[in-house]
């Protein structure tokens, strides 16, 4: 026996499994990254290969055997493979649940690595005699051999290009390759890259623009991390497309990733129509086959462009040479459930090990990102890309604070912000307003006896939506009927708040005959739906615009020149250190659609704070300025990015025992730790969520090193606490979301 293998299995267990190759094979003729059919359990599941061992811990008759192998080629490269098993160790996360999520479902299930292309043609003798031979009377299989001759392609036609051009078509091709006239043939597909000629030029490049590319060009044959900052309109995307155009004639590949799955079509169609060369698309809203398909193409090298969200840092790529993270501050990177990994800072990580440069883009760039590379003194300086004007003949717009201690608001919109759409409604322009918050109202209140709607599984209020006369907790997704009063009194009960969806009821009776538009998750939330908004608002057809973040992320509206931000105080007195940062980026990425054609902008915030610092620091120097600021007030603190942190999080159907599992975990944590804070354990600020109470134990570290090698000791300690049994925990490194 030449040794066994170590297997990765989809499973909770922290750990790799051992295993005999299966009958008839070396276990070193296996490459690690292919995947094998193993016993496990009583089941039979996937495994991927990961490493040899000459020896294993179990007993000799307790290592099964491997079944079968199910690659020629590994789904991971050597590259991908190594980031994802570094991914699992940082992000302290099971190995085989990190190595699952990088595949499609397809490939989970067993489907194979490398795509099949079948095509159908005329046989030789049906070419010659296939009219002569055929029943005037069988239509579709004249038809069928009408529509094979006139393609005039060699390679015959693709099930795709015949559903297009002769639907129900197949039987009729069973029945001619029965007869010998037609032949279905199978080939691979060109592990080259198709045509990546440009279709389109793009427009007239400004000098901040040109630098930033000849930066980026300088520095494709090796590893940087470059972060373009530039302000909203300045022309990122055209910077991106010129630094691909660069990477594609080279044959090399790209790999674009979005913070929302609602940025991809948009930005999608601007790559389509710049070049010729294939795009593969990922996200979460495709389905299995759609999602296996551009995997397939990114592996295969056929895709020149890849573009996705979050997950699409897991991509293979045949032959990578840029990575660009657009909007790299967004904080949908962080993926908040399972393996809790940051989609960036892989980016970062995954460039490192290709040897490619990786572009972070935003106008209004993460704290991480700008001490790393912008701050004096950073890593990095020459790194910091800066666009500091519009594009074109576009300028910024001008900002300025509605006080509403002296003016009063009337359904969330005071009266100079009404008296300002008005004016630029009348001036043709279309108006933009923002809120946070979508349903109808925050909460429905009794006045009779102060009941407040709550939800029966969290500890908070459901939220009116009246649309659907329900009431909905955004944060357990639980519904129920809006009661006809209130269920303590019997009196009247009142909606209370502005959501958009009351804000839209409201600018309809304001504004009437005025097109709108809202945009939100639940107007949304079908098929088709977002992309019908959007072109409602490209085509000129809505002249109000009323969203949460969804319409402040990206979006190009030109026609766009006032944005009203209607509730700028949701996060100026948070408690979480990063509230002020987030708030900061909503208002300039939401006061960036304003004013970016020719058309001046204007942006208004409504505030019962206006001489608050943070909105003073954005008025007088935009984001800069506070980030500036806000990077003193962190190093002081000792908050990120002076710091690393990691929470861990525990939760029961009774309130007891994960405080008494994190208890414990202090309790073996303390002659462990020596350079780690441990802050904790407390309830979760909101501790009942979905039926199940929640608490949290904080760590912080100076540096990373000291926090990485404390929880590799301490993690598999608490595995082994009896306490651990009673709760469902899990780790977050890094995390974005504390209170």
């Amino acid at each position: 026996m030449d040794g066994y293998l170590s297997i990765a299995i989809d499973t909770p267990l922290r750990r790799l499994f051992d295993y005999r190759p299966p009958e008839g094979m070396a276990a070193g003729s296996l490459v690690p990254g292919q995947r094998l059919w193993v016993p496990f359990g009583k089941r039979r599941t996937i495994g991927i290969l990961v490493g040899h061992q000459r020896q294993t811990s179990l007993a000799e008759h307790k290592v099964r055997r491997a079944f079968e192998l199910i690659d020629t080629d590994p789904v991971f490269d050597k590259v991908l493979l190594d980031l994802l098993l570094w991914s699992a160790d940082y992000y302290r996360h099971p190995v085989g649940e990190v190595l699952a999520a990088a595949l499609p479902g397809a490939l989970r299930k067993g489907a194979g690595v490398e795509s099949i292309e079948r095509s159908w043609l005329l046989t030789p003798a049906g070419q010659q005699e296939a009219e002569s031979l055929i029943s005037p009377r069988a239509t579709r299989l004249l038809a069928l051999v009408r529509t094979l001759r006139e393609s005039g392609s060699d390679a015959g036609m693709t099930a795709e290009a015949l559903d297009v051009a002769l639907p129900g078509w197949r039987d009729a091709a069973r029945n001619l390759i029965d007869r010998g006239m037609v032949q279905q043939v199978e080939r691979r597909p060109s592990k080259n890259s198709a045509q990546t000629g440009v279709r389109l030029q793009g427009p007239e490049l400004g000098e901040a623009q040109r630098a930033a590319i000849a930066s980026i060009e300088a520095n494709l044959n090796g590893f940087a991390t470059l972060l373009l900052d530039g302000v909203t309109g300045s022309g990122k995307t055209e910077v991106y497309l010129s630094a691909i155009e660069t990477v594609l004639a080279t044959g090399k590949q790209a790999l674009v990733l979005v913070p929302e799955i609602a940025l991809t079509p948009q930005l999608t169609q601007r790559f389509a129509d710049r070049f010729a060369a294939p795009l593969a698309v990922l996200h979460s809203s495709l389905t299995d086959a759609e999602r296996l398909a551009a995997w397939r193409s990114a592996k295969s090298g056929a895709a020149g462009i890849v573009i996705g969200t979050r997950s699409a840092v897991f991509a293979p790529l045949a032959r990578p040479g840029l990575i660009v993270v657009d909007e790299e501050h967004d904080a949908s990177y962080k993926q908040q459930e399972g393996f809790r990994y940051s989609g960036r800072d892989l980016a970062i990580a995954r460039a490192q090990r290709h040897g490619v440069p990786v572009v972070l883009g935003s106008a209004t760039p993460s704290l991480e990102s700008l001490a790393r590379l912008a701050r004096p003194g950073a890593r990095a300086p020459s790194g910091h890309l800066v666009l500091p004007q519009r594009a074109g003949a576009a300028t910024a717009p001008r900002m300025g604070v509605i006080d509403l201690r002296q003016h009063a608001a009337n359904q969330g919109l005071s009266t100079p912000a009404m008296l300002a759409m008005r004016r630029h409604l009348d001036a043709g322009g279309q108006v933009l307003l923002y809120l946070n918050r979508r349903g109808y109202a925050p909460a429905l209140f009794c006045p009779g006896c102060g009941w407040a709607a709550p939800c029966p599984s969290c500890d908070a209020r459901l939220t009116v939506h009246r649309q659907d006369n329900k009431l909905v907790c955004h944060h357990c997704a639980r519904e129920q009927p809006i009661p006809a009063a209130c269920p303590v009194c019997q009196a009247p009960t009142k909606p209370v708040g502005q959501g958009t969806e009351r804000i839209e009821e409201s600018l309809g009776a304001i504004f009437p005959g005025v097109p709108l538009v809202r945009i939100d998750r639940d107007s949304t939330r079908r098929k088709g739906e977002l992309d019908a908004a959007m072109e409602r608002i490209h085509s000129g057809a809505a002249r109000i615009l009323v969203g949460t973040q969804m319409l402040t992320k990206g979006h190009h509206f030109p026609d766009v020149t006032l944005v009203i931000v209607m509730n700028a105080d949701q996060g100026l007195f948070s408690t979480d250190f990063r509230a002020s940062e987030r708030l900061a980026q909503s208002i300039i990425q939401v006061a960036g659609r304003a004013g970016r054609a020719s058309r001046p902008g204007e942006v208004l915030i409504q505030t019962e704070y206006p001489d608050h610092p943070l909105l003073q620091q954005l008025l007088a120097g935009g984001y800069g300025a506070f980030a500036t600021a806000a990077l003193k007030e962190r190093e002081a603190a000792g908050w990120p990015p002076f710091s690393r942190l990691a929470l861990i999080r525990a939760e029961a159907t009774t309130e007891e025992p994960p405080m008494r599992f994190l208890a414990a975990a202090r309790r073996i944590a303390l002659p462990v730790g020596r350079k780690v804070s441990l802050l904790g354990p407390a309830p979760a600020p909101m501790q009942r969520r979905g039926d199940r109470y929640r608490a949290q134990l904080l760590l912080q570290a100076g540096t990373p090193s000291p926090l990485q090698m404390f929880l590799a000791a301490w993690i598999t300690q608490l595995e082994d606490l009896p306490e651990s049994r009673k709760v469902r925990w899990s780790v977050d490194v890094d995390p974005l979301e504390l209170f």
